[in-house]
């Protein structure tokens, strides 16, 4: 009989589909989202709205596998264009590739180099041209795996000859502005990868350097002219933290309003800032401060012809205003070939822009560096780095100075300091033949910054973290020394002179639209410029040469906007709606795309800029560098393992605009709401197995109360999502769908239900007005999560609506839900709260009897509530008191209104009051009644009969 009983029950199908596997079946929809052509479709049902969202892409390098960090990336801007696109906008989204520069480069010349090779420049190129396209090919696969959807046959590619031609034309523009000229510059130079560095490229990080104290001396005749005492050994005190940089001394700079003093230290005088003159004696480890035997103004020692130290020259005293009084003695090492401010003041006064340092970091037989230095290498490797070594150079210019008697103290200083993003070692500043581009003249920085306010930044610090770098940027040095690139348009005569000329740029670009950037490097100058109009003050075509100098990439990638949302208007627009990368793209992209919109069209390229924060271990280091990160980087790593999905519900579940963390810990987490969501889907489709809408709908006045509930709950999960979604903060759908997964529906309402669903009659009305609830929350939270869990929704869809795995009617074909006025009451909400708080304390009664094993389940319960008639709680009680048994899950209930200000709950089990229990629905009853299956309770007597 108790298989009978069973058979009769309305139970979830246990072979229901939604199979557990998620990582090995997910790339099944992605085929299938591909066989139906699900992008294309998207864009097609939106096509009409007359509403378009364009997120652009900034572009990945092509030189490795898609790492967690870039996976985050994508999956946020995936899911944002899922959300429009249900909202009724055409969301074109053209995925790009960074394909040129040194990462590149580096790798194809690190082959080349173990394989012993020897290549031309135009077969290094075609290998870069093949690794980039290779890993392209590999990135696809894997944004596609993440369930990515994009216009993954047509993205764009920095190398494509369409939009290298582009690159040239906003080039064009900057020179036609007059804002492009070359000059012999310092520059952030890589010494292991051989050329200059845009500032993006620079990260600062903490350095030992050597500190010394040096002693030019200024001969007697000289101190005289200048009313100088001369009767001892007199020296100017320089302080630096570049021992290499001393051969290339050309000058010493003083404030010309801070007072120096001539110190006396017994043998000797020593000229330094007054503020200066206590930390000078300490670090000199004189016994006691020196007696000030002179004061004079800085302006007043302007000219004065100090010696070098270790070469026989004059390191004359010049005046700037940037000398400080906060370190150091107040008289600053002037190298105009090594720094931006050395260099500028040595123009002031005519000095030479000197570098005795050769592309490979080492002294150059320049006839003027100590013989005794050429050839050293200024550079300190990774080894020497981890071994806390200084450069050779350092360690022998250290030792000439010592032995010349110059060095009168030295120390280490552990300071930031600029190292190459790549070779991670420190740079140097140098100063090479460059292209720069002026970012002030025509007031372009003026105008970057007045733009900007018209932007919306998302965090609100991204518009003072970008300001500040538009703010303190130099000019950009905008001219690489390497192969794989876009070559900079100019030609040169037989004596170096540099020809750049718009029009010309433009001809070039032309070219190179339909035959690529090889075509520079392939063909003879004379067939480059045939057909171009040279101007008059040019040589001809014959007489000049090609540049081989490249263009910054960050030039390349910053044209992404010209080359592909001006390029495809119609398809998509400019300027774009989004741009949405990681907060080191203030410094970056978002930045060289504001500047080339600018200079090239006076407005910026985007009209909102939302960024996110790094993947980060729980020690909160960032996951490139803890020491306690194991599992590889590749996003298939971790998608593998946990499937996408819950990698996207991970990405969804942080507030992405601060660091993320992430740990197995953190994922297990986040695999169980994963499970959640997903069983509340199986819950929900098991119970709709017979329900058919057309059919089977109960409208909204006519369904019970606890359905009515369900559904005001939804329609301000609804709002609330929406809200969210709005405002990027998918951490806020996260949290709003887990809560109302396993509060109010597993916790809940699901449990609420069963009792219902199961043993009711097939066609029962209340049985029918849950299942309309059921279909329609279903309906929502597919939707809801649709973005997110683009794989579990779109399965849980396809049974819903086709009764099978995978259907053309897609959920990422469907519009945002929007809730009728209907389902929202506010009133019965609130007296639902006041129900669901009595339920709380009877669950609370019985737990203690149920652990004394008094009963079983909450069904061997009697309740009985008893309060006060007038108590409002106590009202709500009486109005809903036939649904009380199954709101609480109990048997019986009896209210017993009674004097007194609380309501109090007491339980006894049915067994003890004479009732029986049904054998079908295991609900006590007064007394059960005859039937063919047995003995039941008169509901499931009813049911079964019918």
């Amino acid at each position: 009989m108790a298989h009978d009983l069973k058979d009769t029950l309305q139970l979830p199908k246990t072979d229901f589909p939604m199979r557990a596997g998620l990582a090995q079946r997910e790339p099944g929809r992605v085929a299938h989202w591909e066989k139906i052509g699900l992008y294309e479709a998207i864009q097609r049902k939106n096509s009409a709205t007359g509403k378009t969202f364009v997120l652009h892409d900034g572009p990945p390098f092509t030189n490795g596998d898609v790492h967690i960090g870039t996976a985050l990336n994508k999956t946020l801007k995936d899911a944002i264009l899922r959300y429009k696109s249900m909202r009724g906008f055409r969301t074109p989204y053209v995925p790009g590739w960074d394909c040129h520069g040194l990462p590149i480069e580096q790798k194809v010349s690190r082959e080349i180099q173990e394989k012993k090779l020897t290549v031309t420049t135009a077969e290094l190129r075609a290998r870069c041209d093949a690794f980039a396209e290779s890993w392209i090919a590999k990135q696809t696969a894997q944004f596609k795996r993440l369930g990515v959807l994009g216009d993954w046959e047509h993205p764009y590619k920095t190398k494509a000859p369409a939009y290298e031609a582009d690159i040239l034309r906003t080039f064009a523009s900057f020179v036609e502005q007059g804002l492009v000229y070359r000059s012999k510059k310092p520059v952030y130079w890589s010494i292991p990868f051989e050329t200059a560095l845009a500032e993006a490229e620079i990260e600062y990080k903490d350095h030992v350097s050597p500190s010394i104290w040096v002693k030019f001396p200024v001969p007697a005749d000289e101190a005289k002219k200048f009313n100088l005492p001369a009767d001892k050994p007199l020296f100017v005190v320089i302080w630096t933290t570049t021992p290499w940089t001393i051969p290339a001394n050309l000058a010493i700079a003083v404030h010309p309003d801070v007072e120096y003093v001539v110190a006396d230290t017994g043998a000797e005088r020593l000229i330094v800032a007054q503020p200066l003159l206590a930390q000078v004696a300490t670090a000199a480890h004189l016994a006691s401060t020196p007696a000030v035997v002179h004061t004079v103004a800085g302006k007043a020692l302007e000219h004065l012809q100090p010696r070098h130290p270790i070469i026989d020259r004059a390191s004359p005293i010049v005046l700037a205003d940037y000398v400080t009084t906060d370190s150091g003695t107040g008289c600053v090492h002037t190298a105009p070939g090594h720094g931006a401010e050395d260099y500028l003041t040595g123009l002031k006064y005519g000095l030479e822009i000197y570098c005795p340092v050769g592309d490979d970091g080492r002294y150059l037989d320049d006839g003027r560096v100590p013989a005794d230095l050429v050839g050293l290498s200024t550079l300190e490797t990774v080894e020497d780095l981890k071994a806390k070594r200084t450069s050779p150079a350092n360690i022998a210019v250290l030792k000439k100075l010592d032995a010349a008697h110059a060095l009168l103290a030295k120390a280490k200083l552990t300071h930031s300091y600029p190292h190459c993003w790549r070779s991670k070692t420190p740079i140097i500043f140098r100063a090479v033949d460059q292209w720069f581009v002026s970012l002030d003249r025509a007031g372009h920085r003026a105008k970057a910054l007045e733009l900007i306010q018209q932007v919306q930044f998302i965090p609100g610090w991204g518009e003072a973290r970008i300001r500040g770098a538009i703010e303190s940027r130099p000019d950009w040095c905008i001219s690489r020394q390497r192969a794989w690139g876009v070559p900079i348009p100019a030609f040169y005569d037989a004596k170096k002179n540099a020809y750049l000329d718009a029009g010309v740029a433009r001809a070039v670009a032309a070219k190179i639209e339909t035959q690529g950037t090889n075509f520079w490097y392939d063909a003879p100058v004379t067939e480059i410029l045939a057909g171009v109009t040279l101007p008059a003050s040019w040589p001809g075509a014959a007489e000049l040469t090609c540049g081989r100098d490249t263009l910054d990439v960050w030039i390349d990638s910053g044209s992404s906007h010209a080359a592909v949302l001006r390029r495809e208007q119609g398809h998509t627009h400019w300027p774009a709606d989004l741009y949405l990368e990681g907060s080191d793209q203030h410094r970056g992209w978002f930045q060289s795309s504001l500047w080339t919109s600018v200079i090239a069209f006076g407005a910026a390229p985007y009209r909102a800029v939302l960024t996110h924060g790094f993947i980060v271990d729980q020690e909160r280091n960032k996951i490139s560098k803890s020491s306690t990160y194991e599992k590889p980087q590749t996003s298939d790593a971790y998608v593998g393992e946990y499937g996408a999905d819950v990698i996207r519900l991970w990405i969804s579940s942080q507030d992405f605009r601060n660091d993320i963390p992430i740990s197995k810990e953190i994922l297990s987490h986040v695999g169980e709401t994963y499970r959640l969501i997903r069983n509340t889907f199986r819950y929900q489709l098991s119970n709709l197995f017979d329900f058919d809408p057309a059919r089977d709908a109960v409208p909204v006045e006519q369904m019970d109360t606890l359905d009515r509930w369900a559904l005001h709950q939804t329609a301000e999960l609804i709002r609330d999502c929406t809200v969210a979604y709005e405002s990027f903060e998918l951490h806020r759908v996260y949290q709003l769908c887990n809560q109302f997964c396993s509060v109010t529906l597993s916790a809940t309402y699901h449990d609420i239900l069963k009792d219902r669903l199961y043993t009711l009659g097939t066609h029962a009305a209340l049985r029918r007005s849950s299942q309309t609830a059921l279909h329609h929350i279903f309906q929502t939270l597919a939707k809801l999560l649709a973005p997110i869990l683009t794989f579990t929704s779109d399965e849980a869809w396809s049974y819903a609506t086709a009764r099978r795995e995978y259907s053309d009617d897609s959920v990422h074909l469907q519009e945002w839900p929007v809730a009728p006025a209907a389902w929202t009451d506010a009133t019965l909400d609130s007296e639902v709260a006041a129900l669901l708080k009595v339920r709380a304390q009877v669950n609370e009664a019985i737990e203690p009897q149920r652990a004394a094993g008094k009963l079983g389940k909450s069904l061997d319960a009697a309740v009985s509530l008893t309060g006060a008639p007038a108590d409002p709680a106590f009202t709500v009680l009486e109005r809903h008191r036939d649904f009380l048994p199954e709101l609480f899950i109990v048997s019986h209930v009896t209210l017993a209104p009674a004097m007194g200000s609380e309501l109090t709950v007491s339980i006894r089990p049915c067994s003890e009051i004479g009732f029986a229990r049904c054998p079908r629905c295991w609900r006590w009853v007064p007394a059960l009644q005859p039937h063919s299956h047995g003995d039941l309770c008169p509901r499931c007597t009813e049911a079964l009969s019918k």
